[in-house]
């Protein structure tokens, strides 16, 4: 088995998620520590992974990236329902 994918990807939200934090002006490194403040054990070098698409993300890890990043789900999810919107048409 080569891993958890969907279409090729590990996880739906790695643009998102770099857009969200350097608009917010957060490096991965601090992502990283206020992610470890919520609980959840992440260091730079995961954020850096899911970043590039090469690291599943956890639906706790999705939550604690709105609560940081003070987002939706809907905002880190939206090139996935654009995708799917189009893919409908």
């Amino acid at each position: 088995m080569q891993g958890q994918r969907y279409k090729g990807k590990k996880n739906l939200i790695s643009m998102q998620l770099r857009v969200m934090r350097v608009l917010r002006n957060v490096s991965q490194k601090e992502l990283a520590a206020r992610m470890q403040v919520l609980g959840v054990s992440l260091d730079q070098q995961s954020i850096s992974l899911i970043e590039n698409n090469k690291r599943i993300v956890t639906d706790y890890e999705l939550a604690c990236f709105c609560k940081v990043l003070q987002c939706s789900e809907q905002d880190l999810l939206k090139d996935f329902y654009k995708k799917y919107r189009q893919d409908e048409e």
